[in-house]
């Protein structure tokens, strides 16, 4: 909220170089900010009595937006990839899907294992649990487990992470 918009009785007022003035009336307020050329914003409005500062409202908003694209490009996004195993999976397809899920990991995603069974195979759930096992064993180096394998529905998934170092 800025000048008139602001209709407490009495706010507590900043000055541009962030000097308290004191509690005062909203109105003696936005005719101190009148008489600087610079408008009253209300900073704080959940204090009791809210908190107003006499500042420029358009470099304000500038400077926040550009405070705003700083923190976003600092963030880092972690994506979670998934690969897909089936209960019958060979000795070298299962070392390339550990391949590429160590790719994924050296990069910093998390990595999803989901082992899918089909028809008969779900009589056999639990004897294909080792396959799982095995995966989150070779990439014990770099990875750990976060979430330990369970049963979905007609899949088992485990989550691997990054190891902290």
């Amino acid at each position: 909220m800025i000048n008139e918009q602001i209709k407490d009785k009495e706010v507590r007022v900043v000055s541009e170089s962030g000097e308290q003035l004191g509690i005062m009336p909203s109105r003696e307020a936005l005719r101190l900010a009148q008489e600087a050329e610079l408008d009253l914003v209300k900073i704080a409005p959940t204090a009791k009595p809210p908190v107003c500062k006499i500042i420029d409202y358009g470099k304000f908003k500038y400077e926040q937006v550009r405070k705003d694209k700083e923190a976003k490009k600092k963030q880092k996004i972690i994506e979670l990839k998934e690969i897909r195993l089936s209960p019958n999976i060979d000795t070298n397809d299962l070392n390339t899907k550990i391949g590429a899920a160590r790719k994924f990991v050296s990069k910093g995603n998390k990595v999803k294992i989901t082992l899918r069974f089909r028809g008969r195979e779900m009589a056999h759930m639990h004897s294909s649990k080792h396959i799982l096992d095995d995966f989150a064993e070779q990439l014990s180096d770099i990875a750990v487990v976060e979430k330990p394998s369970k049963v979905e529905g007609r899949s088992i998934s485990m989550v691997l992470t990054e190891k902290k170092q």
